[in-house]
């Protein structure tokens, strides 16, 4: 399968945001414990939230972009028919 430079692109930064998400959650965890645990939690799930975010628009991208692919590879096949139909129904037209 070819791959291409923006495939490529949202593949990293998927896989970045992942470590961002683990990392970050654990960072933030660590950062707010002295406010007390609840507080802690609380920001880290605030952080978890924006992280998951970033994730799912990451993901939706990349989805987007397949379809996309698939689209065109769809079109290109449906006018190779159209255009085998035209050129065998020609002379019975006229």
């Amino acid at each position: 399968m070819k791959s291409t430079t923006h495939d490529a692109l949202l593949s990293f930064l998927g896989g970045a945001s992942w470590a961002f998400a683990i990392i970050g959650t654990w960072v933030t965890f660590q950062s707010f414990i002295f406010l007390g645990f609840v507080t802690a939690l609380l920001f880290t799930f605030l952080f978890l939230f924006v992280a998951l975010l970033i994730i799912v628009i990451l993901e939706n991208l990349s989805l987007s972009r397949d379809r996309y692919d698939e689209v065109l590879k769809q079109t290109a096949f449906l006018e190779e028919i159209r255009n085998t139909l035209i050129t065998t129904e020609s002379p019975a037209l006229e």
